[in-house]
Parts: structure tokens; C-alpha cells; sequence
């Protein structure tokens, strides 16, 4: 179950890899239309994941930042060889096995998908915060576009 995730807004967030409508190599998952992955590589040992959450040619996604293990846990542990499975976004994309060659893919798909479980999380549950790590991101790092489950 996704507990924490952090939103970017395209073209206008500076925190954003779209940034200015930057369209790279890169970044062209992020210019696909909502439900696809968008799978980056961050300093050159994490794979990142993230949603393309808005219609074609309009970069929003939302990077999952962290997940309830709620089954293969057991293939979770062999592949992090640590209790800590999914408390981060580096640790849950080794966890469930994503790579950048994931990008771009359907989350329809036969590799990766998100389900609707039907749990409803009440909103005076759900804490809002500046993003982390995106100091570059100048005023843009103080929006509160990280969403959590208060424990």
C-alpha cells in the first residue's frame, strides 16, 4: 500500500526533471499520459518510481516515496537482504524489482500495476509537507507536495 508519495508539477516546479517543459531522453516518460511509470536513475545507484499522473504532454507525476509491504515480502527480503523493505523510495524500487527499463510501461500492465483495494484513508489522516532533498528547487522546495499517512 503507497503511504508516502511527493507531487511534481511540471513545466512550472523547479523540483521538477520537467521543468521549463524539458523533454529529454529522460524525461519523455514524463510527457506520456497519466497511468505510466516514469523510472529515473538518481545518482547513479537508485532507480526512482514514479507516476505520470495527467494527460498527454502536461509532465505531472508523483514519486512514490514510500509502501506498506501487504505480500512478497519474502521476495522483498531476498532482494533487499534488510528488514527495511519499501521506507524509501531507493529501497521499495529494489524491493519490488524496478528499473529504469520499467519506464514508460503501463501501470495496466503485467509488470507493474496499482490496484484499488478500497481503503479510504481519512483526510485529517493525511499530513502535508515541503518535499525532501530539493534544496536546488529554490522557493519551489517549500510547496507542500509531500503527502504521508500520519502513523
Amino acid at each position: 500500500m503507497i503511504i508516502e508519495v511527493e507531487a511534481y508539477k511540471g513545466a512550472e516546479d523547479k523540483a521538477c526533471h520537467a521543468y521549463k517543459n524539458r523533454r529529454t531522453k529522460r524525461t519523455e516518460a514524463m510527457f506520456a499520459s497519466g497511468g505510466h511509470a516514469y523510472v529515473y536513475f538518481c545518482y547513479g545507484i537508485h532507480h526512482l518510481f514514479n507516476i505520470v499522473t495527467h494527460k498527454e504532454n502536461t509532465p505531472h507525476a508523483i514519486l512514490i516515496r514510500a509502501l506498506k509491504p501487504t505480500h512478497g515480502i519474502e521476495t522483498m527480503i531476498k532482494r533487499r537482504k534488510k528488514k527495511n523493505l519499501t521506507d524509501g523510495p531507493a529501497t521499495l524500487t529494489q524491493a519490488l524489482g524496478i528499473h529504469t527499463s520499467h519506464t514508460g510501461l503501463s501501470l495496466t500492465s503485467n509488470e507493474i500495476w496499482l490496484e484499488d483495494r478500497g481503503i479510504t484513508i481519512p483526510k485529517n489522516q493525511i499530513i502535508a509537507t515541503p518535499r525532501i532533498g530539493i534544496d536546488y528547487a529554490e522557493e519551489d522546495r517549500m510547496l507542500p507536495y509531500r503527502f504521508l499517512i500520519a502513523k
